[in-house]
This record gives C-alpha cells, structure tokens and sequence, in this order.
C-alpha cells in the first residue's frame, strides 16, 4: 500500500487524475492512499439532486461519479482518498464501507469520543451530529473516491445545502471535541486507522 501525500489541491483535478489511475491499474497496481485537503468545493454525488444546494454562496459546485448526495470540501478538513482493487483484497464494497467508517470511529475513541455509524446513511455521528462523510465509486473491482473527515474548518458552507441530502443535518468537528489535531495530523492518523482496517 502506498501513500501519497499531497497536500492542498483542487479538486477537479485531483478527482481526473484518480479516474485516470483506476482506468490505468493491472492486476499488479499497488493500492495507494491518497490524504489531500482541498479550497472550498460542493460536490454532488451520481443520483445527487442538485436541489440540495440551497443558496449559492459562490463555491463551486463539481457534479462528480461517486454515490451519495452533495457535501461540502475545504481548508481544515482531511480527506483521504482509497484507491484499492477489491477482489485482490476479498473485500466488498458494504465490508468496505463499515471498515472506513470503523476507522473514523476509532480515530475518535482514541481521544475519548464516542461515535457510530447510521443504517442507510454512510458516515460517521457524534449524536446526532455529522464529523465525516463517505462516498465510493467503483469501476472493475476498483474503487475511487473515500472519506472526508471535519477537524478544524469553517464549517458555515454546510448551512448552503442539505448536507448528504439531509435536511437540518448537523455538523461538527474534531475540534469541537477538544481532540489537538490538524488536518494534516488527522490525515496522516485516519490512515494508520484505514491501514488497520484493510489488513484486517
């Protein structure tokens, strides 16, 4: 498994070059983690509805392949992108899923906060408060895309829409838990985290 770090970037490009990757892989492509932080960005998942955006407050919004609704990216937030050839490591996507999400939770744990995951709603709670949001998709056995956790960000653009297509959903972030990281921190923990998982 490889990392990559690439610190903050845009994120159409960076959504291109994932693409480009998975098209480009061979049964012998080692899995990478990418940890990116990106400038202020919507983005609307496949089936996403485009009403979930309720006032344009001037970010962009990118119409993108992943599943879920429309979320909100930018400064002091950590997204780590999986790049991983399922059946290679007899994984499916839902086991997948709950593995990302268990990785998150014990990320948390580790400072004493609790958090679970939602039947039906992909992502991560402390009551009834979102701190990170997921979203994959999966091309040949191969999926793209990954998990966006809230650390130390101005969180005032999820008032813009219906946060993964919720009316009213709340957030929150690391740093209303009193938890001392950065996002580039939290980045680099979420990994060691999602490492555990996947190994499992």
């Amino acid at each position: 498994m490889e990392i990559r770090r690439l610190g903050r970037v845009d994120y159409e490009p960076t959504w291109r070059a994932m693409q480009e990757f998975t098209a480009a892989r061979t049964a012998d492509t080692p899995d990478e983690l990418w940890i990116v932080e990106h400038p202020p960005v919507f983005t609307l998942g496949q089936a996403g509805k485009p009403e979930h955006l309720l006032t344009d407050i001037g970010v962009p919004m990118v119409k993108v392949d992943r599943g879920g609704q429309i979320t909100y990216h930018g400064p002091g937030q950590a997204v780590v992108y999986l790049l991983l050839d399922l059946p290679r490591r007899r994984i499916k996507v839902r086991e997948l899923v709950s593995a990302i999400e268990q990785a998150v939770i014990d990320l948390l744990a580790e400072y004493g906060v609790a958090a679970d995951r939602r039947d039906g709603a992909p992502g991560v709670y402390v009551g009834d408060a979102k701190i990170a949001a997921l979203g994959l998709r999966v091309r040949n056995g191969c999926c793209y895309h990954g998990v966006s956790l809230n650390v130390d960000m101005d969180l005032s653009p999820f008032a813009a829409i219906n946060p993964c297509g919720y009316a009213g959903l709340q957030v929150i972030q690391t740093k209303d838990l009193n938890i001392p990281l950065t996002a580039h921190e939290a980045g680099e923990r979420l990994c060691q985290h999602l490492l555990q998982q996947l190994e499992r």
